[in-house]
């Protein structure tokens, strides 16, 4: 036999399925066996009159079983009874009320009794009974009248029906009442009124009885209840009343708790056990009470506690011993508290701890049958033996009674029967049948050959052997052909033949015999095994959150054994997707499109084999901006403050942060929101600070971090009082427009800063070092005021005082102003010229006094411009003038930018608010020479074998006098190097020169510079080549091509050689950032006589490769081109802090500029270029 295992915890689902099956083991029906009782009536059998009656009876035997039955304890002669009919080969009654006879006639109790040969068996005792729902009793119901605030109790007494009926009230209209915890129904029907109001006045209180068995409705007549004041009740007790003792008049107050039901301060319950226990307190009271419950010395279960009918029902189901006790409900509301204790006792009707089982024995074998009970009170036991009480059936030598228990021993084919136990006590009974069937049969297999299981690998598999034999046989186990019983720990043989593999692998797949033998044969059945693969979701759906309106996707990847059909399904919150066109599932893919906020929940996907289910589920949360919140309420409401209260909206999944409060103000600036405050997203209410005489309405928008909502409904209006101004006008100035007034102008308050009607400003001014008394004027709501035929530019103090029709704002600022500016009366004096150098003057002046100034002084503007001698008068108009201006009170000032050796005029006048004062008288000066400006030209014409011929242009800015022209020059070999400098020097009144005995083919570097008295001026350069003798030319021509010849062409390879290996090192030193060996010996032959000046400063000036000043010197490169740039020595405007052509802004501040436009020379010749680059040093032999 192998081995039998306990199986680990997790299988106790699998061992109560095993043990169903050892219970249910059944005898062939093919073999001879005692009746069975398999179906029959309920004990309480409450029939409908209406429809025939059937009670049932089948039981099941060999040979079939007859049938009887018995009525009242008496037997029931059905052939006797026409309207009473048996199914044939069943026990069950029909009897045929319909055609005619009445339901009463057949009330009571039955019984069934199967019979065979083997024994006898029973059923319950049956009460049958009509179920009724009578009408209710005709009354009289009076109008009930009571006083606002009282209690009341409406009875509802509805008739007795069987079963009950389910009570419920409604009015005429078929509409049920509303309840509350003031107003609610009790377990008994009434209606219960902790207090009365107004509303509960009407005609149609109607209490109705359904009566389900019957589908009938019973109405009872309407209650009217009028529900008066004070006032009215004595009006109608004086009018209409004899007996006010039980509607007193006095005035309704409130009051503490008292119970309407139970009464009393203790009450019992009792309950049987498995029920549903009931527990009721209704109090009235005024404020309506709050009902609480505890349990006294213990806690309510809590999976198994329910609160009904507003916490004035306590529910707790499957009640058992335990849940007996005293329990306590506590009515209380602002005055006090009251309670009531409930004793609850817990009995029970008979239940079975071990209800006897069929029992088959062989001849000769032993064996008991048990029969145990418990309930409260404990049960009584009794024993029929073929429906006869054991104590007078007939003896049988092989039993023997031992209180629960029948013992047989050595039975025989006569100790078959059919053996009741019977348990009860004063709440009900139990009745068991279970036979004892003597047989003696070879083993025989049950379960179908061949029968093929299927199992998911890693998971038990459970093979059938299900098998009959008398003695019981015993079962083995083989796997394939030949192999030996299996014994193994791996397998489990249960007492029913199952066979347990309890994790199943792949090689468990095969063919399993069972083979089952006892003294009389030997029965075997093959089996077959397969092990499936198991299904597998490999890729699960993935929580989402989405905004509402989007598109959200699942997915759901399932790996599955191939021979197994697969079916996938998806749930919403563990039932079917919506039908919506929206929700689209396609092989593994669930897509829900324009998602909506009903769409968030668990979405589930299944997949489903023959074998097995496997499930993943995801959550779909749904986000947005919140739900706008709503019910606003004002409440609080004082003169400068108001507390608005408000219910969130949704927040739809995303928490509230904030909420924004906003206001109107529809008296001055209808259908336009202000920003009021923010709170807390914790928060619903805020306290809001007001303005006076203001319209206000408010609006809530909550926020959270999607975004905002819309704005909530607008709150009530809420008008506040008037009151006097807070505050009074800002920027507030005097300035004067006119030389004779003084213009004071205010920012005014708006309509919501006015807090009041009538707003108008006073406004007031007084000069500020006089002594006169303040002048007030009081205007309309303007911005501005002008006071007429004031003296030119004196200071004054202004106020501007807001008031309206309730009062002044408090005292103002006082501000300090002018009256209007006039232009200034005098010219600045005792102006002088002092010349700096050539191209700089500075101009000093004597201040005019402030009182001739009349008006803010800005500074002081100087008129230059350059004249001719002798003309100073006669072409004024006609000169160009440049402008300075000098803020604030300076007396002195530079003039930059002048021209050397030239003429000039200038005048000085004084600036305030108002304009330019007259001019002082023209002062004249003379600047000295300077330097010239480079020739404008120098050109190279007529070369010849040994001459060149130099033309050039005088310099446009000579700046004095020239006395004379400086040449210099140098040859440049073919290398590059340059040769002796020549300089020569040229009278001033020459345009032209030629240069004779020169070296023919030969190229020439020239400079050339004109001078003043000043000193020397910017050169020009420029290059030229003499012409080749054409003589020699053509001697070289007759002689050898010396191109043709070897070494000639060796020698060129050598010098290309060289070339490119000195390009590379330079390209290699260049990108270091070394200097180029050329700009080395320019710097080394660098020529200290011809190094220019800086005209600013007279400073040499340093080498740049981006200006040719310098005379090419020995390794020098030569230009590309012949251009000439043009020298500008103008001094800069910076270097004299103010600058040239100062102005001054609308503020007074200085903005630095010429008023007139200075000519610009146009450049002339030609500038040189950068030098090249190395790779040309090929092209320059010559």
């Amino acid at each position: 036999m192998p081995k039998k295992k306990r199986l680990p915890a997790g299988r106790v689902a699998l061992i109560l399925f095993l043990c169903q099956m050892i219970s249910a083991l059944e005898v062939p029906l093919d073999l001879v066996q005692p009746p069975t009782i398999t179906q029959q009536s309920p004990k309480d059998y409450i029939i409908d009159p209406r429809e025939n009656i059937v009670i049932q009876c089948e039981a099941k035997g060999k040979p079939p079983p007859s049938f009887s039955w018995t009525r009242n304890g008496t037997h029931f002669d059905i052939d006797k009874d026409p309207l009473v009919t048996m199914k044939p080969g069943s026990g069950t009654l029909t009897i045929n009320i319909m055609s005619e006879g009445k339901a009463e006639t057949y009330e009571g109790v039955y019984q069934c009794t199967a019979r065979n040969e083997r024994g006898a068996a029973i059923s319950n005792n049956i009460v049958v009974r009509p179920s009724r729902s009578p009408l209710w009793t005709k009354e009289k119901l009076e109008p009930i009248t009571l006083r606002n605030g009282q209690s009341l109790v409406l009875p509802c007494r509805p008739p007795l029906g069987l079963p009950p009926p389910i009570i419920f009230w409604m009015d005429n209209s078929f509409q049920r009442l509303p309840q509350s915890e003031r107003v609610s129904q009790g377990l008994n029907g009434d209606l219960y009124f902790s207090n009365v109001l107004p509303e509960d006045t009407r005609e149609d209180y109607i209490c109705y009885a359904r009566f389900n068995h019957t589908q009938t409705i019973q109405q009872k007549q309407p209650i009217s209840v009028k529900v008066i004041s004070v006032d009215e009740l004595n009006d109608t007790i004086a009018a209409n009343l004899s007996d006010t003792e039980f509607y007193s008049a006095k005035p309704n107050r409130e009051r503490p708790p008292t119970f309407l039901t139970p009464e009393g301060n203790t009450s019992n319950k009792e309950e049987l056990r498995g029920n549903v226990l009931s527990l009721e307190c209704i109090a009235e009271g005024l404020p309506t009470p709050v009902i609480y419950w505890i349990k006294e010395d213990g806690t309510l279960p809590t999976n198994r506690t329910f609160y009904r009918n507003f916490k004035k029902t306590l529910q707790i189901i499957q009640v058992s011993e335990a849940d007996s006790g005293n329990y306590q409900c506590i009515a209380k509301n602002a005055l006090g508290a009251i309670h009531h204790t409930i004793s609850v006792t817990v009995k029970a009707a008979p239940y079975w701890i071990l209800a006897p089982q069929n029992l088959v024995l062989s001849p000769g074998e032993d064996g008991s049958l048990i029969c145990r009970a418990n309930g409260n009170p404990k049960p009584r036991i009794s024993w029929l033996s073929n429906g006869v009480p054991i104590e007078i059936a007939p003896d049988d030598p092989s039993r023997k009674i031992d209180g629960d228990t029948i013992i047989f021993s050595n039975v025989q084919e006569r100790s078959s029967a059919v053996y009741q136990c019977n348990a009860s006590n004063e709440y009900g009974y139990l009745l068991a049948n279970a036979f004892v069937n003597v047989l003696a049969e070879p083993p025989r297999i049950l379960t179908s050959a061949n029968t093929l299981y299927q199992v998911i690998a890693n998971r038990p598999a459970l093979l059938d052997c299900a098998f009959f034999g008398s003695p019981l046989p015993t079962i083995e186990w083989f796997k394939g052909a030949k192999g030996s019983a299996l014994r193994d720990d791996i397998y489990v043989l249960h007492e029913n033949g199952t066979l347990e593999i309890p994790v199943a692998q792949k090689d468990s797949t095969g063919t399993y015999t069972c083979v089952a033998r006892n003294k009389l044969g030997m029965a075997k059945n093959e089996v077959h095994l397969e092990i499936k693969d198991p299904t597998r979701i490999i890729k699960q759906p993935e929580y989402a959150v989405v905004q509402r309106g989007s598109t959200v996707s699942f997915e759901c990847k399932v790996k599955h054994d191939h021979t197994l059909t697969l079916t996938i399904t998806w749930l919403k919150d563990n039932g079917e997707l919506p039908s919506d066109g929206r929700f689209t599932v396609d092989k593994d893919h669930l897509e829900v499109a324009d998602v909506r906020d009903s769409d968030g929940g668990a979405y589930t996907c299944v997949a489903n084999t023959t074998l097995d289910m496997v499930s993943a589920s995801a959550v779909l949360s749904v986000v947005d901006v919140p739900n706008p919140p709503f019910d606003l309420e004002l409440t609080d409401q004082l003169d400068k403050s108001v507390q608005l209260s408000w219910t969130p909206g949704d927040d739809n999944n995303r928490p509230i942060t904030k909420f924004i409060i906003e206001y109107e103000d529809a008296m001055h600036e209808a259908g336009l929101w202000h920003h009021q405050t923010e709170v807390s997203g914790m928060q619903t209410t805020a306290q809001l600070k007001l303005s006076p005489y203001v319209n206000y309405s408010f609006r809530v928008m909550a926020v959270n971090s999607l975004g905002r909502s819309l704005p909530s409904e607008p709150s009530e209006q809420y008008l506040t009082k008037a009151a006097e101004p807070d505050t009074n006008p800002t920027a507030v100035e005097g300035l004067g427009s006119e030389p004779d007034n003084l213009v004071i102008t205010w920012k005014p308050l708006n309509g919501f800063e006015s807090n009041g009607p009538g707003l108008q400003y006073k406004v007031s001014w007084r000069q500020k070092d006089g002594d006169d008394e303040w002048a007030s004027v009081v205007v309309a709501n303007v911005s501005k005021y002008i006071v007429s035929g004031t003296p030119t530019f004196v200071p004054y103090l202004v106020k501007v005082q807001a008031l309206n029709d309730v009062g002044f704002a408090p005292e103002p600022a006082v501000v300090m102003g002018h009256s209007g500016e006039d232009l200034p009366m005098v010219a600045p004096g005792n102006v002088r010229v002092n010349v700096v150098n050539s191209t700089l003057a500075e101009v000093h002046w004597d201040p005019v006094p402030l009182k001739s100034i009349r008006g803010h002084l800005q500074g002081y503007r100087i008129y230059y411009w350059k004249a001719q001698e002798g003309s100073l008068k006669r072409n004024r108009r006609h000169i160009e003038k440049k402008i300075l201006t000098f803020q604030g009170s300076k007396t002195h000032g530079m003039l930059p930018g002048l021209e050397p050796f030239s003429h000039y005029a200038l005048n000085v006048r004084v600036v305030n608010g108002k304009g330019e004062g007259p001019a002082s008288p023209d002062r004249v000066f003379n600047t000295p020479e300077g330097v010239p400006s480079a020739p404008s030209s120098l050109k190279i014409i007529n070369p010849t074998l040994d001459s060149l011929t130099l033309e050039w242009d005088p310099p446009s800015r000579p700046n004095g006098i020239l006395t004379e022209y400086t040449l210099k020059y140098q040859p440049i070999n073919s290398t590059h190097e340059l040769g002796p400098l020549v300089d020569l020097k040229i009278p001033a009144n020459k345009t032209r020169w030629t240069l004779k005995n020169l070296n023919f083919s030969t190229r020439y570097k020239f400079y050339f510079y004109a001078q003043t008295a000043a000193g020397s001026g910017s050169q020009i350069t420029e290059e030229a080549v003499t012409t080749v003798d054409e003589g020699k030319l053509a001697m070289a021509s007759r002689q050898v091509d010396i191109a043709t010849q070897g070494w000639f062409i060796g020698l060129m390879c050598a010098v290309a050689l060289l070339i490119l290996i000195l390009l590379i090192v330079c390209f290699i030193r260049r990108n270091k950032g070394g200097k180029y060996p050329v700009k080395e010996k320019e710097d080394a032959h660098a020529d200290p006589e011809i190094q220019p000046m800086k005209e600013d400063d007279g400073t040499f000036g340093e080498y740049s490769d981006a200006e040719d000043h310098k005379p090419l010197k020995k390794g020098s490169r030569t230009p590309s081109d012949r251009t000439v740039k043009k020298e500008d020595s103008d001094d800069s405007l910076v270097d004299y802090g103010e600058g040239v052509n100062g102005q001054f802004n609308e503020d007074g501040s200085f903005i630095g500029q010429y008023s007139g436009k200075k000519e610009k020379e146009p450049a002339e010749g030609n500038e040189s270029s950068e030098a090249p680059s190395p790779v040309n040093a090929m092209n320059s032999f010559v």
